[in-house]
């Protein structure tokens, strides 16, 4: 059985609690996954935020953001057929579909990773000639991404790549269904 482990820090973590993973063509177990506990949660937040605010992350400029979501984006297209064979498992859907929706995670990967330096401020048009006044688009912070069961790579991948394009720092819970 497959278990897996949570990425806190850089480093893959478990727990003592444990839930399994049910495949629903077989109804039997094929993975266990650790059950995230409120002190993982704060690691994880706090970790999050070094990232954002002291670590590489946080020194990033907008084109190397983008460098970095585009090998993320390599990544998953080089294992696309593993991830969706996982997802297939997981959730029952149809090994087609799954196969089918891998295409598209990537790209929606590398669409980011192209406009993470194209984010930009507006000047706006004021009546006080002595005033300059324009809009500076920042990170907001750590971005909580919850994704549903029923498409996980996909629904991950629409919280996950805007988040990053934009400088923040994310922390992902999945469904305990998926």
């Amino acid at each position: 059985m497959k278990q897996a482990a949570m990425l806190i820090d850089g480093e893959w973590v478990s727990s003592n609690e444990r839930i399994d993973s049910y495949n629903p063509a077989t109804g039997e177990p094929w993975a266990q996954i650790p059950a995230g506990t409120a002190a993982d949660v704060d690691r994880a937040v706090r970790a999050a935020h070094r990232a954002m605010t002291t670590g590489p992350w946080a020194s990033m400029t907008a084109t190397e953001r983008g460098s970095a979501i585009g090998r993320l984006a390599a990544l998953v297209r080089e294992k696309s057929n593993h991830l969706a064979e996982m997802e297939t498992r997981d959730t029952g859907k149809l090994i087609r579909e799954t196969i089918g929706s891998s295409g598209y995670v990537p790209a929606f990967y590398d669409y980011f990773a192209g406009l993470a330096d194209k984010v930009s401020g507006k000047t706006l048009p004021i009546d006080k000639p002595d005033m300059h006044v324009y809009t500076v688009r920042e990170p907001v912070g750590v971005v909580a991404a919850i994704v549903p069961w029923n498409s996980p790579q996909m629904l991950l991948a629409v919280k996950l790549a805007p988040a990053l394009a934009a400088g923040n720092a994310v922390v992902i819970k999945p469904s305990e269904h998926a």
